[in-house]
């Protein structure tokens, strides 16, 4: 099993049913506050390997769902300095396994990466009063 370095929103509904989800497949965590980290982007990059600049972006944050910033007009360095200087910004959670990292929590690409035991499966994101969990923003819209 796999000991994970898990970026969470404190209080984050979503990443409390990810975090049971691991713990229940017999994964260790080691769990820290997204929004306290003392970002750069150097650090913040790796997390996104080859995912397009839209899909590092929390769509429910305010700035993005309010319309205020546009991920899917933003290039790497300009998306990557916006995270850093606001992490709410980015998409939860963000997960490190020694030199392997992610970000969201798409069942079917933890379960490949580290292995998940059978159980009910959690979504991507966080739930919002509607009851809809959030989703990557190129899911809604693409360029």
């Amino acid at each position: 099993m796999a000991h994970i370095v898990f970026y969470e929103k404190p209080g984050c509904s979503g990443n409390r049913r990810q975090k049971r989800r691991l713990l229940d497949s017999g994964h260790t965590l080691e769990v820290r506050d997204l929004l306290r980290e003392d970002w750069t982007p150097q650090r913040l990059r790796p997390f996104f390997g080859a995912m397009p600049v839209l899909d590092w972006f929390n769509i429910s944050a305010p700035p993005v769902r309010d319309g205020e910033i546009l991920p899917q007009r933003l290039g790497e360095a300009e998306a990557l300095a916006l995270m850093c200087a606001n992490p709410l910004l980015v998409r939860r959670p963000l997960m490190r396994v020694a030199d392997q990292y992610r970000c969201g929590f798409d069942e079917t690409e933890v379960a490949a990466w580290i292995g998940l035991a059978a159980g009910e499966a959690v979504a991507d994101g966080c739930d919002h009063a509607d009851g809809k969990p959030c989703l990557p923003l190129s899911a809604l819209t693409r360029p």
